[in-house]
């Protein structure tokens, strides 16, 4: 990876495209710092430490939802416009049928993007709302709008930032703001740990044995290492393409294949699972009551039914994201347009058939891949009495070990590219 980097340096297209990415970054990290006005943070700060999802979300931000900067809601509203579309797409095919030449696909970024505005604004009056009139320094009508107006504006950057490094930088923009977001939260979490061992963490007050040391090094080390494996792995359906006479000239009859990854849903089904357990929760923490007391003894961080169903809920979105993200239909429909056919499958429905087997075979060991990783090092740092820190959970790690492997990936793509115009010139 770093050798890949040394190299795209020296190109310089793509130093510039580096330099222009790293510029938004600073930018991004900046307006972090700047907090919105009539606010109470020290109180949104204790929550933040109080209430899990509240921490989680403040982990997407990269800390910019505990010190409640103009970039508190961060990109998560985007993300979840962009699912609503995808559903309603699915949901109505003259819709489908729209987005599919490039000016629907123009017309899908733009709905999209007005949505993640409409959900921010809407994310924001919630979270405020919920939390009381102790999260405001003043609870008049203006001071909400002000409050509300600020974190959309904030939102409606990011998300233009976001595309500015897509079209112009290196990456996806959005999950290089989130991989940003929670690489910035890596130093303050490591401190915590090493602060927790010789005297007290400043984030839980706990004082930690030294034994965490080497068992969170070894849980990390063995969570990038299945992370890479998995998210490199892939089953290749080889592919012939039916020869064709043209004339003098005869075209086709290549064979290749159609890579399937292992784990092609990445980190979306573990996402979706936790914000789903997580909300029954946060909902009861903040009214009180007997359901929060039943919901803490049989459901809350640490019980079994907790685990039970956060696995359960990991399983259930992974074959639904599946079948959104994955339309064997259209698969096998162009391939058969193309001429190109699987070695002993029909073409046609046969091959849908196929291919759809094999992609649930594939969805359930990329689950269960994601069951493990979301619930064995949790458990692991339980037995040891070890407070989970965001930034070397599950998701924090598939999330940067993902996009790291993304980026490294257009990097050398780029370089290829820019070897053969040389090449050829």
């Amino acid at each position: 990876m770093f050798k890949t980097i040394v190299n795209a340096w020296k190109v310089r297209d793509i130093r510039t495209k580096i330099l222009f990415t790293i510029m938004l970054f600073v930018i991004y990290r900046l307006g972090a710092f700047i907090p919105v006005p009539g606010v109470n943070v020290g109180y949104i700060s204790q929550q933040v430490n109080n209430l899990e999802i509240l921490g989680f979300l403040n982990l997407f931000s990269g800390g910019s939802f505990s010190s409640f900067s103009i970039f508190a809601m961060g990109v998560s509203p985007y993300i979840t416009a962009s699912i609503i579309i995808q559903l309603i797409t699915i949901a109505f095919p003259k819709l489908e049928e729209m987005f599919k030449d490039e000016d629907g696909k123009k017309k899908m970024e733009q709905v999209t993007r007005y949505t993640g505005i409409g959900l921010a604004m809407v994310q924001c009056i919630g979270i405020i709302a919920s939390m009381g009139p102790d999260a405001v320094l003043d609870t008049s009508f203006w001071n909400y709008a002000r409050i509300t107006i600020i974190c959309t504006a904030g939102t409606a950057l990011l998300i233009w930032l976001g595309e500015r490094i897509t079209e112009k930088g290196i990456g996806n923009g959005l999950s290089m703001l989130i991989f940003a977001s929670i690489v910035s939260q890596v130093p303050s979490s490591i401190y915590s740990i090493f602060a927790g061992v010789f005297s007290v963490d400043p984030k839980t007050g706990m004082v930690y044995s030294w034994t965490i040391l080497p068992i969170t090094a070894i849980i990390v080390t063995i969570l990038v290492a299945g992370v890479v494996t998995v998210d490199k792995a892939q089953r290749k359906i080889p592919v012939q393409y039916a020869k064709k006479v043209v004339g003098n000239k005869m075209y086709g009859g290549q064979s290749t294949f159609l890579p399937i990854k292992a784990n092609a849903n990445g980190v979306m089904p573990l996402i979706f699972a936790m914000t789903i357990i997580q909300f029954p929760g946060m909902i009861g923490q903040i009214f009180q009551g007997s359901f929060y007391a039943f919901w803490q003894k049989w459901f809350g961080q640490g019980a079994v039914g907790y685990y039970v169903l956060y696995s359960l809920l990991i399983l259930g979105f992974a074959y639904f994201y599946t079948t959104i993200s994955f339309n064997t239909v259209e698969i096998a429909r162009n391939l058969q347009k193309n001429g190109g056919f699987i070695p002993g499958i029909r073409a046609g429905k046969p091959t849908s058939d196929y291919l759809d087997r094999i992609s649930k075979r594939l969805t359930l060991f990329g689950a269960l891949f994601l069951m493990m990783v979301a619930t064995l090092p949790a458990i692991a740092l339980a037995l040891f009495d070890i407070t989970v820190l965001m930034a070397f959970g599950p998701t924090s790690v598939l999330i940067m070990c993902s996009v790291a492997l993304e980026t490294t990936s257009q990097l050398e793509s780029l370089m290829l590219m820019r070897h053969y115009k040389g090449f050829l010139g």
